[in-house]
């Protein structure tokens, strides 16, 4: 990668370590690690001048637009991570990413199809806590075609469990299940549900709800 052609934004990222940081796989069957230390496209807009600011955990430490990461493995591209805007609050009493336009994961299998997805259109990342707070039209697809809907996911990472006491929708290859409160691996393919509202066959003729983009 030619750092010299990076963005003076990107250029930050490295310098401050900032993209080494683990985001893991959370639709494979395995847990597998992934480094946002990859191939970077920034935004080379200029950042807007801003007055100054007393009280700096008000202000992001480091804002990027539209990223877009690709991770390869023995050449071949697996996964990549998207997003319109990342947003670094590294002075907060809790340090935390924010990423107000959405987060977006792909995995690709051999042929380069996707397998795997997720996308919601907000997020943060706790840095100390290392959990993830997913909200607002969250979806993922694991390795098994199940699609998870909610509107508010969580993921701890020291705990390696995905979880969320909200409603979520479970569309599984023949049924349904709509619930309240649910908890996972890390892989979402094995998982429990708290409050069971509703398990329904699924419709083999109804059109299928596209995959978000």
């Amino acid at each position: 990668m030619n750092i010299g052609s990076l963005s003076q934004n990107c250029k930050d990222l490295l310098e401050m370590k900032l993209f080494v940081k683990i985001l893991k796989n959370i639709t494979a069957a395995t847990l597998v690690v992934v480094s946002l230390f990859g191939t970077v496209a920034c935004s080379k807009e200029e950042a807007p001048k801003l007055d100054a600011v007393k009280d700096r955990k008000l202000l992001p430490g480091l804002a990027v637009t539209e990223i877009t990461t690709v991770i390869s493995d023995s050449g071949i591209t697996r996964y990549r991570i998207y997003t319109d805007q990342w947003d670094v609050y590294d002075r907060a009493a809790e340090p935390y990413w924010n990423f107000p336009k959405g987060l977006h994961f792909e995995r690709f299998d051999e042929n380069l199809k996707i397998d795997a997805n997720f996308h919601s259109k907000k997020a943060k990342y706790y840095d100390y806590k290392r959990l993830w707070e997913f909200k607002g039209n969250v979806k993922a697809v694991n390795i098994k075609g199940e699609m998870f809907e909610t509107d508010l996911l969580y993921w701890d990472q020291k705990q390696e469990r995905i979880y969320s006491d909200k409603y979520i929708r479970v569309t599984q290859a023949t049924r349904v299940i709509a619930a309240t409160g649910f908890e996972s691996d890390q892989s979402l393919t094995r998982y429990n549900f708290k409050n069971v509202e509703g398990i329904f066959a699924v419709d083999e003729d109804a059109p299928t709800e596209p995959t978000p983009q």
